[in-house]
């Protein structure tokens, strides 16, 4: 056990202060989204893709493998179905290609003109490529760009260090979008980007983007939008949570992983046929073949973490594990895992011959990507963002790589390594009902830049305690608040199965959140971490 926080005790008022000071710019509307013509070289993209449709010249879109990837390449696809305009349509392979626009993915491509979505960044060797073979390339991206750029056609990625979009927080899906509306604005004709809103809400919240500023008023309507539309996707979503409004966590915990699941084991085109799809019974098959694989994907992750914890050094700032065998598709959760279970940086890696390719997460102010930035003398590809990176590197080079890593690692603010409690104070027993849950729902969506409040509950009184789930892993506590609470609450530990005797106290921290069971709604009180 860990001592607990110190935090003050506040009621609905306080709550109500505390969550707006996240928003001191206040409540964006869709109305703010900044122009697409703020987007460096935007505007130039756009005369090119509009001259290769108005000459029907061959137009092909790489995406990528993740969630935002396979978004961006399917509001793209749909955008150029309601011009009519043909568009060969490549999601690479994670196992065959690597990432992103490749040699690999080259070869399969006949075009006039490419277009990248949410990869291309750093795309030096496939960038050369088209040249030599005559093809214009546009790439869009939202990954922080190297020293070095492609040599493109047109690069619009809102990171470039002279581009004057004031958001620069923004996924691959809505860089593509926001290029689309500006060709339907160049290409003078009629399409209701709006439409696209719930894609965008899903590449969003699944690529962790900060849920403030614009991304908070996208992904709200985005998701009020997927409760109402009539694609066939978003039909299935909504079937499947079976809920009366959908939340962001809903997103991240139950969609996310299924549609990720099938660029981590086999192609994540199936997922790109799923949001493409045009009858809901088309977009069940491939619903259900993404569940499959998802379950497939957390036998493989339990099996790889388990693997990957015996090749853990206790001793170093950041965690790097190799191995051969391991899923190259699961290395970025497994990653996850170890940074969350250690609370420090860490990197998998799996060998295949002569050379490793991984995985990097981090945890609290450490940027990965800068770090990995210090041995770019020692890896052969690089790329990401100040929480999560991919990485390749030849196996000799591995103990070296590992060696000079945590040397500059451990030049670093120690304070750096730390996450940030975000408890916002204990709450009253009677506080919490109805009315606090209303509080609570008007600053959603929660996700990252704006996390759910979490409460402190201080020497509650444990009454009972049940057990559920197919393992009985799960713990259901009935207790008492404080000393001088009259009635009694119900929480719910998950994945953990707490063993505490009757009337003994319990310090938690504990979310507040809203559980409906068909027609029912009752308030569901989540156990966060116990001290």
């Amino acid at each position: 056990m860990s001592n607990r926080p110190k935090v003050p005790k506040i009621d609905k008022e306080a709550l109500k202060t505390l969550l707006s000071q996240r928003f001191q710019d206040g409540f964006k509307k869709l109305g703010d989204i900044p122009d697409p013509s703020l987007l460096l070289n935007a505007e130039y993209a756009v005369k090119r893709l509009a001259r290769a449709i108005q000459t029907k010249e061959r137009i092909a879109l790489v995406g990528d493998y993740d969630v935002d990837g396979v978004t961006a390449a399917a509001v793209v696809s749909l955008f150029f179905q309601h011009i009519n305009c043909p568009l060969h349509v490549t999601i690479p392979n994670r196992f065959r290609d690597g990432y992103g626009i490749s040699a690999s993915v080259l070869k399969r491509i006949d075009a006039d003109l490419i277009m990248t979505v949410d990869n291309g960044i750093n795309a030096l060797e496939a960038a050369a490529l088209c040249q030599e073979r005559g093809i214009d390339l546009i790439v869009t991206d939202h990954h922080t760009p190297s020293e070095i750029l492609p040599e493109a056609y047109a690069i619009v990625n809102p990171k470039l260090p002279r581009c004057p979009y004031p958001f620069k927080d923004i996924c691959g899906a809505q860089v593509a979008w926001l290029l689309m509306a500006l060709l339907k604005r160049e290409l003078g004709i009629d399409v209701n980007m709006g439409e696209y809103l719930d894609l965008l809400a899903l590449a969003i919240i699944a690529d962790v983007m900060p849920l403030t500023h614009i991304n908070r008023a996208i992904v709200q309507a985005g998701l009020k939008q997927m409760q109402h539309s009539s694609r066939p996707a978003s039909i299935i979503m909504c079937e499947f949570l079976n809920k009366s409004s959908v939340t962001s966590e809903d997103i991240a915990f139950q969609i996310a992983p299924r549609l990720n699941s099938a660029g981590r084991l086999d192609d994540a085109s199936t997922a790109f046929r799923f949001l493409t799809a045009t009858t809901p019974q088309e977009a069940y098959t491939y619903f259900e073949a993404l569940t499959e694989l998802n379950l497939q994907r957390k036998r493989i992750e339990a099996d790889l973490t388990e693997e990957a914890l015996l090749h853990v050094n206790l001793n170093d700032p950041v965690i790097v594990v190799a191995a051969k065998g391991w899923s190259e598709g699961v290395v970025g959760i497994v990653a996850a895992r170890l940074a969350q279970r250690f609370s420090k940086p860490a990197i998998v890696l799996s060998i295949a011959g002569d050379m490793a390719k991984g995985s990097a997460r981090s945890i609290g102010n450490i940027d990965i990507y800068e770090l990995l930035k210090t041995q770019s003398s020692l890896l052969e590809k690089f790329g990401g963002h100040k929480m999560a990176a991919g990485l390749s590197l030849r196996v000799g080079h591995i103990a070296l790589f590992k060696k000079e890593l945590n040397r500059n690692a451990a030049l670093l603010d120690p304070s750096d390594f730390f996450e940030s409690e975000t408890i916002i104070g204990e709450l009253k027993a009677e506080s919490i009902d109805f009315e606090l849950l209303h509080i609570l729902e008007s600053f959603e969506p929660y996700g990252e830049g704006n996390p759910r409040p979490k409460f402190l509950a201080t020497g509650a009184k444990v009454h009972h305690i049940s057990y559920f789930g197919a393992d009985k892993d799960h713990s259901r506590l009935q207790l008492s608040l404080h000393d001088d609470a009259a009635a009694t609450h119900q929480m719910i530990a998950f994945r953990q199965k707490i063993s505490l005797l009757q009337h003994q106290e319990l310090t938690c921290s504990y979310t507040v959140n809203r559980n409906e069971y068909g027609e029912n709604v009752s308030i569901q009180m989540i156990i966060e971490r116990i001290y």
